[in-house]
């Protein structure tokens, strides 16, 4: 199993990247882009130039080349080659653009030279998949091209995502969806490194001790795990690692660890057929009734109605 905390949460969550298309907007333009739920969307300009305006957030934010975009929570937001040009929703413009999934989605005016090259995708998380990090991520993330191109990592990814997109080639889809999904991690990264501590359970997940406790309790949920063994884990005094675990993370050490068997477990009954002592076991729970009655308080399902809901 990976053994670094951020990776083993992106597993659980089951973080699948996808890439739509590589646009070629012409002004004038815009696309209204529908809310969806369980998805974080993504654009980067490629070249040239465009407005991004998100539902319930207040000013627009331009996206110059090299610029990246996320929007965490599916939220509903529009491009355009303006701030206040109105839009058509996408599935409306490809439509209307004849674009059949190969080569970039054009739209808008004449070909004048000033087209806006973006490249759009998303990152999916399973539906019903809780973490503290799905909360800690902003309504939008705007990273500037000073920290895309200019650090390399991003404009390299991106660029060969583009090639693979492109190119058609034999594998291309699993490593366009691979590719897509180091973009988030290293999203994830520069969020921590731009807004530190204030981002939350994101800084506590990559944080030098705490991390690692995490990661720990993540490879042994059934570890009879107390603040004591995690600080121990962390190399901290109890006091120290209790006040600043629960204030990166959002919760008590404890709660954590609930969270994370329960959440284990949820995978366990809908992706395997075991018995339902035998989850319990892997989540540290010595009976079937524990597990129930934990489970049903943080679900307010139980394991056996979680288990026959994956038929339906």
């Amino acid at each position: 199993m990976k053994n670094d905390a951020l990776s083993q949460i992106l597993d659980a969550l089951r973080l699948k990247g996808s890439v739509y298309f590589h646009t070629q907007f012409n002004p004038p333009w815009g696309v209204r882009v529908p809310a969806y739920g369980n998805v974080a969307r993504f654009h980067m300009a490629m070249r040239g130039d465009c407005w991004l305006r998100v539902a319930d957030i207040g000013e627009p934010i331009h996206l110059t080349t090299g610029d990246l975009a996320v929007i965490p929570h599916g939220a509903s937001h529009i491009l355009s080659d303006t701030p206040d040009r109105e839009a058509l929703d996408v599935d409306q413009v490809v439509s209307v653009s004849g674009y059949a999934g190969e080569g970039a989605l054009a739209y808008g005016g004449e070909d004048t030279g000033q087209a806006c090259r973006l490249f759009c995708g998303h990152f999916e998380f399973e539906e019903g998949a809780m973490h503290p990090i799905l909360d800690a991520l902003p309504q939008v993330f705007h990273i500037p091209n000073t920290q895309t191109m200019n650090t390399t990592w991003l404009d390299s990814v991106m660029r060969f995502v583009s090639a693979e997109v492109n190119g058609a080639n034999a594998g291309s889809d699993a490593i366009v969806h691979r590719l897509s999904e180091i973009v988030f991690i290293q999203v994830v990264r520069v969020l921590v490194d731009t807004a530190g501590d204030a981002a939350g359970s994101l800084a506590g997940i990559l944080d030098p001790k705490i991390g690692p406790c995490l990661s720990k309790v993540h490879l042994e949920p059934d570890r009879p795990w107390t603040v004591e063994s995690m600080a121990g884990e962390a190399g901290m005094s109890r006091t120290s690692f209790a006040e600043r675990f629960t204030s990166l993370m959002g919760m008590t050490p404890l709660a954590y660890v609930t969270q994370w068997r329960m959440q284990r477990a949820r995978r366990e009954l809908i992706e395997t057929d075991q018995p339902l002592i035998a989850i319990a076991e892997q989540v540290g729970y010595g009976s079937e009734a524990a597990f129930n009655r934990a489970f049903k308080r943080h679900f307010d399902v139980t394991p056996g109605e979680t288990r026959r809901a994956r038929s339906e």
